[in-house]
């Protein structure tokens, strides 16, 4: 379980309070705890997040992630602009960004 990890902390709302500690196996542990098994779709997501984060500072919307990530895969892969939509149903943007690490997120709708 993540909460028992010595350098993970987790702040009210079930984020990462440090985003340096996040590594590519917190993120496979948090998605396991959520019963999600990560793919390359997921990956270029959780990847996205942390990008965007570094360079603003807060997470993107979701129809940014959309937009952005429908330019850059490729449509013979699966993982097409309407599949990302759907990849973290469960918890939506608030689940993708607790995967990457991010210290809070302010979705809104898509």
């Amino acid at each position: 379980m993540l909460s028992q990890s010595k350098d993970i902390e987790f702040n009210s709302k079930g984020y990462l309070i440090n985003f340096d500690a996040w590594s590519k196996d917190f993120a496979i542990e948090m998605a396991q705890e959520h019963n999600l098994e990560l793919t390359e779709c997921h990956w270029h997501i959780i990847n996205f997040l942390r990008d965007y984060y570094i360079e603003f500072g807060i997470a993107p919307d979701p129809r940014e992630i959309i937009k952005k990530l429908g330019k850059v895969i490729n449509p013979d892969t699966p993982c097409t602009k309407k599949r990302l939509e759907g990849l973290f149903s469960n918890g939506g943007c608030k689940l993708a960004c607790k995967i990457a690490g991010l210290p809070d997120c302010h979705c809104r709708g898509v």
